[in-house]
């Protein structure tokens, strides 16, 4: 049982351009606790995914740093799994075979046959169990997300780190892998950190949305608790007045760092 929690120090991210160095995020902090669903949210180019890709180490960060129990971070880890707006799966391997090779990166122990029990209950648990054979090409665009979603729960992480997973999809198909997603947070705790634009998304999957300025220098904004009750339906909230206020708070804080960014580039 894991009870600390995820530390986002003091971070700053500085590239080094033609025009040169921009700083794309400055003095960002944030304490994620043990199994919270948290959204970060704000306008294109804020740095919204600046900030998970150096939580999940795949940037370095120019000051600051990422804090796992205590131990600032280093690079990637198994404890950490990633669903990208790409389903990024390797198109020469079978949907089984992409979800496998994650199982085995995570599970080395376990005996062959274990694994594979372990990618096929994956993929039976996100309703793609019938298309564990095909591969990536002949798989929708919703399909190929669903073994992407397999693929990173099987690892059994501590921590997902979501960009803007449902980006790519239609309205219908989005609904139905928020609600998959729900199901499996549900069934399977663990630390859930969302890149999204989207403030409906955010307020029916988070407990928690933190919102970006806008960039260069992009830091954290506003830190807002999602106070609706858990299990949520759509029909629900649409019938609930406190989704409408923080609904109205979430867009009243984007008008307001949209009208001072064009001022300042004005």
């Amino acid at each position: 049982m894991y009870t600390r929690p995820l530390e986002i120090s003091s971070l700053s991210k500085v590239f080094e351009t033609p025009a040169g160095r921009f700083t794309a995020i400055k003095d960002f902090n944030a304490r994620i606790a043990p199994d919270e669903f948290v959204a970060l949210l704000g306008h294109s180019g804020c740095g919204k995914s600046t900030v998970l890709a150096i939580v999940a180490g795949l940037q370095e960060a120019t000051l600051g740093g990422v804090i796992i129990d205590g131990t600032e971070i280093s690079g990637p880890g198994l404890d950490r799994a990633l669903v990208f707006q790409s389903p990024s799966l390797l198109p020469w391997m079978s949907a089984l075979d992409n979800v496998l090779l994650a199982v085995r990166q995570s599970h080395p122990k376990l005996p062959l046959s274990a694994q594979r029990d372990l990618a096929v209950r994956y993929l039976n648990l996100v309703g793609a169990g019938e298309y564990m054979r095909q591969m990536p090409a002949e798989l929708s665009q919703g399909t190929q997300q669903r073994v992407a979603i397999a693929r990173a729960f099987s690892q059994e992480p501590r921590f997902l780190l979501l960009d803007e997973p449902f980006g790519m999809l239609d309205s219908m198909t989005r609904a139905d892998l928020q609600d998959l997603l729900l199901r499996l947070w549900r069934q399977s705790p663990k630390t859930v950190l969302l890149v999204t634009h989207d403030v409906d998304e955010a307020l029916y999957l988070c407990d928690r949305i933190i919102l970006m300025t806008d960039g260069p220098e992009a830091r954290v904004g506003m830190d807002l608790r999602v106070t609706l009750a858990r299990p949520r339906s759509r029909q629900g909230l649409l019938d609930d007045p406190e989704y409408f206020r923080l609904r109205g708070v979430v867009f009243k804080y984007l008008e307001l760092h949209s009208r001072q960014f064009r001022k300042e580039a004005a």
